[in-house]
């Protein structure tokens, strides 16, 4: 971006707010919107004046400002699944307005504003954002009859995954790494329980989420694919309420109640699973010893010290064990704590300022206790490491008018990453290999203006210019340029004190989205969004593992850039009864990370000598149509994609499929609402295969057979396609003031699909001048599944 669009954007600014104040007198009317049964805030509430296009959405916090010319005006505060209120204020002074707004029984006679409707994608600027609240997932069949954020967003258009057992997910061709996962505004860099079976987040914690997906506000940046924004519940401030489940894979229990009636609550919610105890009876010999299971906790407290100021306190704790006996232990976790405080300078600059930790760490053991003789010296392997985050996030939010608002903030996270330490021990000897610690500054500022001058025509446009240090303490390596492909050659090295500059990289981030309706039920929208990314999950499997290294850019690793073009057509139809979209998406990103054949990830200090800088580009075109009222409800996504890479050296130097490309991706969700205790769910998922690098040739040698790629090239061959239905029926059973039950029975591979994680290839057993191909399922079978979840 030249100078003179620098120049062009100041100016704006500027004529924005000289009109604002040009304008005849005007007042503003802000305040806080909640739900009254439990005090929780409310995001996307409508707020408008009736007949008119003045009106504004509540923000992430339900605070909301609204400025209208001085004089008698009716506001009506509107939101499916909520009863409608109107109120009449007088505007000769600004007002603080906190509404509370009561659940509505029936969704169908919903009344809409007419000049600001329900925040449905037709009405809002950015495009590729999907929402979903924990009611619209609890609706869903999923896995053991449990409720599963993970497995809800798999089934929104432009995210898929390589298969069962995948830790994370892929959004619009891009790595699982490329995800930006926020719980409560902290990072969480593994995102699943049970190699990627289950999610990190408890469903009775969690209110609501947003994908973003391209068009990204400015105030995101550090990743390159998506945002997936979790919002944690602040905990009823009326009542107090136990949530629970009992299921045959883990119970989970939450406990949320005032600490101080309608100024501060709290939230505490635990799960634990018990495949491990259940097994213990059936396990014999070496392995009795055996552990498999998860647990978190996850907490949130907060207290309003008056209509201005409020703070907020919330937390995680999670972990996985695996143990095979006393020979092979493994577990992983994520701990992040946050604190964030909601202040309001005036009644149109609103700020939320967040400070964060964030904490990834995982250890991986062996020993041959177990198997020793008496004589034998116990030999071991520890394996350990892990990535600290601590962040600061200041932002910002001006309501100039009705038409326009701008958001701005800072933000700052100091990065420290363990690269592994291995410690072997034999006896009473012990063999020490350690990677040193790395060290990074990532920070950023950003502008952004929201206008929407006319109710056909909104513009949200601004940029971020993020900056990034690489900080010793340490030893820096450099390498000689060498053939493509080839491992690079040690030049030299040079050691940098503590916190002395190795690299920095600078990067500005043009934003723009635009919206232009062409009447109340269709609109169009346009965008565009750079984004950069300056850390890398390093994995040479099919697809990441817990055990995974996460490494900084460097002088050797520059950061992953890309830029993304979207385009896409929305209607939503009469009386908000269901909406449907389209979107055309092209994304390009250069210095993604690749590796040379047979490279060395493990306890290597000279990694960097095997990482290659290549090129990748998705495209596609998803379809979205989704239906939210009446009792038959749910949504139908279909993704039509490509997602290539080319890398020097690799593939003939081609452009060649990435691991997780998938062409064709359906998914349909239905629910349906039999009476008022019964009601049927039902997923159905189709995808295509996702490639895979096969031997088309073959070496012999002593009756042996040595497979080999002739054509050098990668993911040459596709897996078969991957379809599965999942069935689930809720049944409420006791349902009165204290107590309130349901029965959850659920079906997970209907039809037993094996489908196919990965296929490997290995000489028969009986005669070994044969060979024989092996399909991977990681289930294979019909699971099925019950939970009782209870509330009192």
């Amino acid at each position: 971006m030249n100078n003179k669009t620098i120049l062009l954007l100041l100016v704006l600014f500027l004529t924005t707010g000289r009109l604002a104040t040009a304008q005849q007198q005007r007042y503003t009317i802000s305040g806080y919107i909640k739900d009254k049964q439990n005090g929780e805030s409310l995001p996307g509430i409508s707020i408008g004046k009736p007949g008119t296009t003045l009106g504004t959405i509540s923000n992430q916090y339900g605070f909301y400002s609204l400025t209208l010319p001085a004089g008698e005006h009716e506001i009506q505060f509107s939101f499916i699944g909520y009863a409608s209120y109107k109120t009449v204020v007088k505007l000769n002074k600004n007002i603080n307005l906190d509404v509370s707004l009561e659940s509505s029984s029936s969704q169908l006679n919903e009344v809409v504003v007419n000049g600001q409707k329900q925040e449905k994608m037709v009405n809002t600027i950015n495009t590729s954002i999907n929402k979903l609240d924990i009611q619209q997932m609890k609706k869903m069949p999923t896995f053991m009859g449990e409720v599963d954020v993970l497995k809800a967003i798999q089934t929104l258009p432009g995210v898929n995954t390589v298969g069962e057992g995948a830790s994370g997910f892929n959004v619009r061709g891009g790595n699982s790494d490329e995800n930006l996962i926020l719980l409560d505004e902290a990072p969480v860099y593994n995102s699943t329980h049970m190699l990627g079976f289950f999610s990190v987040f408890n469903p009775d914690a969690v209110k609501s989420l947003n994908l973003i997906k391209g068009g990204f506000p400015a105030e995101y940046g550090g990743r390159t694919s998506s945002v997936l924004d979790i919002r944690m519940k602040d905990g009823n401030n009326q009542n107090f309420n136990v949530n629970g489940g009992i299921g045959n894979i883990f119970s989970r229990l939450s406990v949320e109640g005032p600490l101080v009636k309608d100024k501060s609550s709290f939230i505490v919610a635990g799960r634990r699973s018990y495949i491990d105890i259940l097994m213990k009876p059936f396990v014999k010999g070496d392995m009795k010893d055996t552990k498999l299971n998860f647990y978190d906790l996850t907490a949130k407290a907060n207290y309003k010290f008056n209509k201005n100021n409020s703070l907020f306190l919330s937390g995680y704790f999670g972990r996985d064990v695996f143990g095979f006996g006393k020979d092979v232990n493994m577990n992983w976790g994520n701990q992040t704590a946050t604190i964030r405080w909601n202040h309001v300078f005036t009644n149109r600059l609103f700020m939320n300022l967040t400070t964060y930790y964030s904490k990834y760490d995982y250890s991986l053991q062996f020993s041959n206790e177990s198997k020793r003789a008496d004589n034998e010296a116990q030999q071991g392997y520890d394996w350990t490491s892990n990535i600290i985050n601590y962040g600061l996030k200041p932002s910002f939010t001006y309501y100039l008018n009705a038409a326009n608002s701008l958001h701005f903030g800072v933000q700052g996270v100091y990065y420290t990453f363990k690269p592994g330490k291995g410690v072997g021990t034999e006896g009473s000897d012990q063999h020490v290999k350690e990677l040193a610690d790395k060290h990074a500054l990532e920070s950023a500022v950003y502008l952004d203006h929201e206008f929407k001058p006319s109710k056909h025509f909104g513009i949200q446009y601004g940029a971020r210019f993020s900056a990034y240090q690489l900080l010793g303490k340490g030893i820096v390596y450099y390498f000689n340029d060498t053939t493509p492909g080839i491992r690079k050659p040690l030049a030299g090295s040079k050691e940098y004190g503590a916190n002395e500059l190795i690299k920095g990289y600078y990067y500005f981030e043009p934003r723009l989205s635009a919206r232009y309706a062409i009447n109340d039920q269709h609109a169009v929208k346009v965008a565009y969004s750079r984004t950069t990314q300056f850390m890398h999950q390093l994995s040479n499997t099919a697809s990441p593992t817990p055990l995974d290294i996460w490494t900084p850019s460097s002088n050797n690793i520059q950061p992953m850039v890309s830029d993304q073009y979207t385009a896409g057509y929305f209607y939503n139809a009469p009386n908000d009864s269901y909406e449907l979209s389209a979107e055309l998406f092209y994304k390009n990103t250069d210095h993604q990370i690749d590796y040379i054949d047979n490279a060395n990830l493990t306890l290597n200090p000279l990694i960097e000598a095997d990482l290659l800088p290549s090129q990748t580009r998705a495209y596609g075109l998803e379809l979205f149509a989704k239906k939210d009222i009446g009792r038959t409800t749910g949504w139908v996504s279909y993704t039509l994609s490509r997602s290539e890479r080319k890398t020097p050296g690799i593939s003939l130097n081609e452009w060649f499929l990435n691991r997780y490309d998938r062409t064709h991706n359906l998914n349909i969700v239905v629910s349906h609402t039999l009476n008022k205790k019964t009601t049927f769910s039902a997923n159905w998922a189709f995808a295509s295969g996702t490639p895979g690098t096969f031997a088309d040739n073959r070496l012999e040698w002593q009756d042996w057979d040595i497979p080999y790629n002739s054509t050098e090239k990668r993911n040459n061959y596709r897996l078969p396609a991957y379809h599965r239905l999942d069935l689930s029926c809720t049944i409420k059973g006791r349902q009165d003031r204290r107590w309130k039950g349901e029965w959850v029975f659920s079906l997970y591979n209907v039809y037993a699909r094996r489908n196919a994680y990965t296929i490997y290839f290995k000489q028969n057993d009986d005669d070994p001048t044969k060979k024989e191909a092996v399909r991977l399922s990681i289930i294979g079978s019909i699971i099925p599944g019950i939970t009782y979840n209870f509330k009192f």
